[in-house]
């Protein structure tokens, strides 16, 4: 056994360290995970009194979040998959409009987010005998305000994607846990710090999760926290959607070739 070519090889995966992907994994992950699961066991463990359906409402948020995640994923993805087939440029060398390509994966991202949707749900039913749909009718316009987050994450993960390229492919999964501490997931807004209760309130995921904990907890709809999600929504949505389309343009002036 030679050091000499174990010390080469270790280097040579070493160097890989720098690397924006590399250094995700290394603190990103962690720092996402130690606040994320750390402010919802802080908060279980500071409730006083007991709150029935304190599974329901986790799993519910669990289910509610792949949402979200397979709405942004959808997108980004699309775009790593024409850059790892090398069919970018053939793509867009077609008739293909921008707008078509970006209504067709948010479509795509629909039809499989009612898919996970279905899936999540049963398979929290047979595992742990609790039914996500005690939420009735509201299920229906929270899963349509997540997917316009999940799309919104997606445009503007990969506005970065398409005009800097595969070195910044982790965002496809990324971009959604930036907002997931935030976002009152698992845990109420005021279970954060001030400062984060001041980002939560400007994100249209927040609204949402509370909005279905309100229900869980009191059986009332929040019209107020729908409407705050929805305006959010749209105005964060059509922002997302004109940088993407920048980004791609510029990219394309300096050639969609480069990407591959």
């Amino acid at each position: 056994m030679s050091f000499r070519r174990i010390w080469a090889v270790f280097l040579r995966y070493f160097y890989f360290f720098g690397k924006f992907d590399n250094l995700a994994e290394v603190f990103y992950w962690p720092t996402i995970d130690i606040f994320l699961w750390g402010m919802t066991s802080v908060w279980i463990q500071s409730i006083q009194t007991e709150i029935p359906d304190i599974a329901l409402m986790i799993l519910t948020g669990l289910v509610f979040w792949q949402i979200l995640w397979r709405g942004n994923y959808e997108i980004t993805i699309n775009i790593l998959q024409e850059f790892w087939n090398r069919n970018l440029v053939n793509l867009f060398s077609t008739p293909l409009k921008l707008r078509e390509w970006m209504c067709a994966t948010m479509l795509v991202g629909f039809t499989k987010i009612l898919i996970t949707l279905t899936f999540a749900s049963l398979l929290v039913f047979l595992l742990y005998a609790l039914n996500i749909y005690e939420l009735g009718w509201a299920i229906l316009p929270y899963l349509g305000l997540l997917t316009l987050s999940g799309w919104m994450m997606g445009f503007l993960s990969g506005s970065i994607t398409i005009y800097f390229g595969q070195r910044f492919q982790m965002l496809a999964w990324m971009t959604p846990f930036i907002f997931a501490p935030f976002s009152a997931v698992f845990y109420p807004v005021s279970a954060l710090p001030s400062w984060g209760q001041a980002i939560a309130r400007c994100l249209p995921t927040t609204y949402v999760f509370e909005g279905m904990r309100k229900i869980l907890l009191e059986g009332i709809f929040s019209y107020e926290m729908f409407w705050m999600s929805l305006i959010l929504n749209i105005v964060y949505l059509s922002l997302a959607m004109t940088v993407f389309k920048i980004c791609f343009e510029k990219s394309r002036v300096k050639g969609l070739s480069r990407l591959e």
